[in-house]
């Protein structure tokens, strides 16, 4: 009952989270690991978990995305595909030791992400002349990120829009969205195929990360950002130090 209580806490605050800020990983996975769920596993099943909300998220700049070139965004989808899977196969392929190592460096990585995200932006922008292998080769690097381990996409997806020259934030989002529902779509039917993901966790916690993503769209119009941006940074410092001190 108690492991129940606390994925149920866990992945309806990720929803909330989701909604608001983003950062809901950062509660699912150590839910997960802290229940007993190996870290690999419990990465796989918290993309599961986490999955569903990103339709959601797209359908709102559905105007925006229909309005985007066509060609440029199958590009932008089938890369997506390819890189979810190769970041689904590469945790897969990833030994749990080593992944366990790595985890709270990623945890880190992406909560630094999360915390300077306005900065990165600014740093990466760019008039968007790239070739098209270098624009190609870094949207599949960032994929795959998503596909291997989902903490700090959106922020990474967005960094990668502004290097690629786009400037329409509502686009920008949309195009967040729906390439993290594209991707987390690949990668957990990788993990499914493979057989490691917990179904009765991951079904329960999808269930209530759902009705906190509802939860947190109406709170979202009431706490400051800033408020819920604090909580997300804080939970992945605090998750960075808990996972240090495990490995």
């Amino acid at each position: 009952m108690l492991d129940l209580t606390i994925i149920c806490v866990a992945a309806f605050l990720a929803g909330v989270l989701n909604s608001i800020a983003g950062g809901g990983s950062f509660l699912t996975f150590p839910a997960l690991v802290f229940i007993g769920v190996p870290p690999i596993p419990a990465n796989a099943t918290s993309a599961v978990a986490v999955f569903p909300g990103y339709l959601g998220g797209a359908a709102g700049f559905l105007t925006e995305i229909q309005a985007f070139d066509r060609r440029a965004l199958f590009v932008l989808l089938g890369l997506s595909v390819l890189g979810g899977v190769l970041g689904a196969i590469l945790l897969l392929i990833t030994p749990s030791e080593v992944f366990s190592f790595i985890v709270p460096w990623l945890l880190l990585f992406a909560t630094l992400l999360f915390a300077f995200d306005k900065q990165i932006r600014n740093w990466t922008k760019s008039d968007g002349k790239a070739n098209p292998v270098g624009r190609n080769a870094a949207t599949l690097a960032v994929t795959t990120y998503g596909g291997y381990f989902n903490g700090g996409l959106g922020i990474v997806l967005l960094a990668l829009f502004s290097g690629l020259g786009f400037r329409d934030i509502n686009l920008m989002n949309g195009l967040k969205n729906a390439l993290s529902f594209i991707l987390s779509g690949a990668s957990v039917v990788t993990f499914l195929l493979a057989g490691i993901v917990y179904l009765k966790e991951a079904a329960i916690m999808m269930i209530l990360a759902t009705i906190g993503g509802y939860v947190g769209a109406r709170l979202a119009k009431k706490l400051p950002v800033n408020v819920i941006r604090s909580i997300v940074i804080v939970v992945g410092l605090g998750m960075t130090v808990v996972f240090l001190a495990r490995s």
